[in-house]
């Protein structure tokens, strides 16, 4: 799920921002988890009238699907060209509500960088891997400029990086820098190319032995080739991102000898993430051997949102 685009240029005095990650075709997806908050009340609104924000957010957050691909290596990109003004490192990738976390009052952006690009602009990058900042204060940065990988440094769950656009001081929202009270993608963005606007979907799926723990998943829960035909149980999970109060789960999977599996998941309320998991314990006598296929879809409002598929070979 490689984010896509669709041309929107702003104006020439405003920057003209780009993705600040380096997600490419062999690299892991890139998603936007979640959108500046436009609502100035206790209420929460993307720029699409969404809830893809919570109340307060004062960014763009770009993630990266589990602790993997952080721990991998993703760069992280300056957004257009300017000067670094601030940085700062030393503080450990941890989710904060781990008990064992830092206190991160008053450094909730975690490692990161400001770049000033002129005019009154400027960028901030929050949340990168301790100790992969590649510029210092003062440093002359391209568009493009690698600046450090994606971490969970800070007040963050999930690994991402935290882009802020502000202008004089003040928050702008890069899809919509005009009319905050408008819906929908604006007549002009501060992006060279808009990022394509994502509800929700699936971050990853996979087959298991049993059914997985959450910590599993957000880890980066390694997807077999092959399983045993005695493995105790055939489950197959799903990593949600963004989910809705009556979105479902469909989980389908197919195997030799027209063996069958069907499925689907009611979801009840809104997340920023989740897991569901589906299955069937071993029969008696064992599976049979052979090719078995995963299929899950995400559905809203009757429409697929998402899917993805995943075989395993029993033998």
């Amino acid at each position: 799920m490689i984010l896509a685009f669709a041309a929107a240029p702003a104006v020439a005095k405003d920057p003209l921002l780009s993705p600040p990650l380096d997600c490419g075709a062999d690299g892991p997806a890139c998603i936007i988890q979640q959108y500046t908050d436009n609502d100035p009340t206790e209420g929460v609104r993307d720029y699409s009238c969404g809830a893809l924000s919570y109340d307060g957010h004062k960014g763009t957050d770009f993630r990266v699907p589990t602790l993997a691909d952080m721990e991998a290596g993703v760069t992280v990109l300056s957004a257009a060209p300017g000067t670094v003004t601030a940085t700062r490192d030393g503080m450990p990738d941890i989710n904060f509500r781990d008990p064992n976390a830092p206190d991160v009052r008053n450094r909730e952006c975690g490692n990161g960088l400001v770049i000033n690009h002129g005019g009154g602009w400027e960028t901030q990058y929050c949340h990168l891997k301790q100790g992969s900042l590649a510029v210092s204060k003062g440093d002359r940065v391209a568009k493009g400029t690698n600046l450090g990988q994606v971490g969970l440094s800070g007040a963050t769950e999930f690994p991402h990086v935290h882009l802020s656009v502000r202008k004089n001081g003040e928050v702008v929202d890069p899809f919509n820098p005009d009319d905050a009270s408008s819906c929908g993608v604006a007549e002009r963005t501060l992006w060279q190319t808009t990022p394509e606007y994502i509800s929700g979907g699936l971050l990853d799926i996979g087959f298991h032995d049993a059914v997985p723990e959450f910590q599993q998943i957000k880890a980066g829960l390694s997807d077999p080739e092959t399983m045993s035909t005695d493995t105790p149980a055939l489950v197959l999970w799903s990593y949600i991102f963004a989910s809705q109060a009556g979105d479902q789960i469909q989980f389908s999977i197919d195997g030799p000898q027209g063996w069958e599996f069907r499925d689907t998941t009611l979801l009840t309320k809104p997340q920023a993430e989740l897991f569901r998991a589906a299955g069937k314990r071993r029969p008696p006598g064992g599976w049979p051997e052979g090719k078995f296929t995963g299929l899950v879809t995400h559905i809203r409002n009757g429409e697929t949102l998402s899917e993805d598929v995943v075989t395993v070979t029993l033998n």
